[in-house]
């Protein structure tokens, strides 16, 4: 076989995708495979600026279709010039793995699953050890490695780096800081965020429904520090014994989250402690209010405020107004398992639904589905005639629909 170039980046990227699709093909019978160039990462090909990539390329596929490895399809109109697609064919395929010096699957399969093995003692028995366990499991059957890949050994070692640093976070820390911590470079955890996400929800079912942001958030990664929303007479008291008291701020005040790391106890000087799962409403509500002492969950609660809140006396009764449906209810499902079981609902029942109807709006599919499912949770078996209602008339509500 008369083959004696190094394929160009583009041609590279073509021969990849190709073998990609063929791995992944569940009938190996198949004979040829093909792909369309337009459908492939190859900015240089199609460069209107500089032809000198696209008659590299166009040089090298037509030798590969010479030596019987190729079958090239042209644009009408432009053979010889710009490609439509190539098709593979597979009894071909051995030629094109030594080609562009790419181990077969089998070899990639064992070099990623002894990484994994030689890795996964670091993870104690938490969402990093289960996923890792999935992973290895899906591994063994000849199933995808998702989020890891076979291709990319780099992807592999950078996620292993980045489970194990993430145990070293005590507080929230910006995407870029944790970044350079890790690599050395600001920007690498931006390419791997949604492979981590992934890993995540595989660990913990319970992050499932939750966002992209949220879980990293969970993980104590931020994209930039963020602020506790407090009103009222809170005293926070510093392990260094240092009392910082936030009465003399009004309306209200932003708490770096960070800094609830360093509390060593929260003192209330009112009846109650209220949180309000909305910004919006939490404003309007310390205007016209000081009976509570109030903080903003910005929806579900974050790991910092789960943390401050655990600082409550348990004497100090604690409050919860979310919006009256799924999501709300689920943020005080979390709140009872995370924080304290007997946290209380407020305005998040039945006459407040049917009083501010007027404003409420239709559930979807999806809504009532989730809302069915929250109803056998045994923390909320006090919301299930709420939830019952809810699910009667076919509505929610937000907070801000509910007048004062």
């Amino acid at each position: 076989m008369n083959i004696s170039f190094t394929p160009s980046s583009d041609v590279a990227a073509a021969l990849n995708t190709l073998l990609d699709i063929l791995e992944r093909r569940k009938s190996p019978e198949a004979r040829s495979i093909k792909v369309s160039l337009v459908d492939i990462s190859m900015p240089s090909y199609f460069s209107q600026t500089d032809p000198s990539a696209r008659l590299t390329a166009n040089e090298q596929f037509t030798a590969l279709e010479k030596n019987g490895l190729l079958k090239l399809t042209w644009l009408p109109g432009e053979t010889g010039h710009l490609l439509q697609s190539v098709t593979l064919q597979t009894e071909s395929a051995t030629h094109i793995y030594e080609l562009i010096h790419r181990p077969a699957k089998t070899t990639r399969q064992k070099s990623l699953e002894s990484l994994l093995l030689a890795e996964k003692f670091r993870f104690v028995d938490d969402w990093r050890a289960r996923a890792l366990r999935h992973v290895l499991e899906n591994l063994h059957a000849g199933k995808s490695p998702s989020p890891f890949s076979l291709a990319d050994t780099n992807l592999g070692t950078d996620l292993l780096a980045v489970m194990e640093a993430l145990s070293t976070l005590q507080a929230e820390t910006p995407y870029r800081v944790f970044s350079v911590r890790v690599f050395n470079d600001s920007k690498r955890i931006e390419t791997i965020k949604s492979q981590l996400v992934s890993l995540a929800r595989i660990g913990n079912p319970e992050w499932k429904r939750l966002s992209a942001e949220e879980i990293l958030r969970e993980l104590n990664l931020v994209p930039n520090p963020t602020y506790l929303h407090f009103a009222g007479n809170w005293q926070l008291t510093l392990e260094t014994g240092e009392i910082l008291t936030l009465g003399g701020f009004f309306p209200s005040v932003g708490f770096p989250a960070a800094q609830t790391a360093q509390l060593q106890s929260v003192a209330i000087h009112v009846d109650a402690v209220l949180c309000i799962e909305n910004l919006t409403t939490f404003h309007e509500f310390v205007r016209k209010n000081n009976q509570y002492a109030v903080i903003c969950t910005l929806g579900n609660p974050s790991p910092a405020l789960r943390r401050l809140l655990r600082l409550i006396p348990d004497a100090t009764p604690i409050y919860h107004w979310s919006d009256l449906d799924y999501g709300g209810f689920n943020i005080l499902s979390q709140l009872r398992r995370l924080v304290r079981p007997d946290i209380q609902p407020y305005r998040m029942d039945v006459a407040t639904l049917d009083a501010n109807y007027p404003r409420s709006r239709p559930l979807t599919a999806s809504d009532q589905t989730n809302l069915k499912k929250l109803r056998i949770r045994p923390e909320l078996k006090d919301m299930r005639e709420v939830i019952a209602h809810i699910l009667q008339r076919g509505v929610k509500l937000e907070q801000e629909g509910i007048e004062f």
